[in-house]
């Protein structure tokens, strides 16, 4: 996964949807789409960068094979996944057995259901995870 920055971050072109609260969302012309997510470092020396979330399963770790690799010695090989979840239109977060676990706004957690605003901790390293305007494309 490739970080975007944050200087030259494009804000998307809305499109026209249809469904209830955004929940299995379908766009005019049938396709179905899910809202855009991102990931932004809020500490540290990557402070501002961000991640967009476009698979169906994106894996945090310190291993480089990870979707988002972070130097930081209290996060775990592969830490956590991020799930997407198009039946309900949820991204979800998985802590994979850490050694010094996962938090979602201050909590300790294995799994927890994210919203917009919410503030993950990954070792040291905190995000602020979105949902933006626009929407992404489901595959298939």
């Amino acid at each position: 996964m490739t970080p975007v920055s944050s200087a030259r971050a494009v804000a998307p072109k809305k499109e026209r949807t249809r469904g209830i609260r955004g929940r299995g969302v379908v766009s005019e012309d049938g396709r179905r789409v899910r809202p855009r997510a991102m990931l932004r470092i809020c500490n540290g020396g990557f402070e501002g960068m961000s991640y967009e979330i476009t698979a169906g399963e994106t894996l945090i770790g310190r291993n480089p094979t990870t979707d988002i690799t972070l130097l930081d010695e209290g996060i775990s090989r592969e830490h956590a996944l991020i799930v997407y979840d198009p039946e309900t239109d949820a991204y979800t977060l998985e802590d994979l057995q850490s050694t010094n676990g996962t938090k979602v706004n201050g909590k300790r957690v294995r799994s927890a259901e994210l919203g917009d605003g919410d503030e993950l901790q990954v070792g040291h390293t905190r995000f602020r995870f979105t949902l933006g305007d626009g929407t992404l494309e489901e595959p298939g």
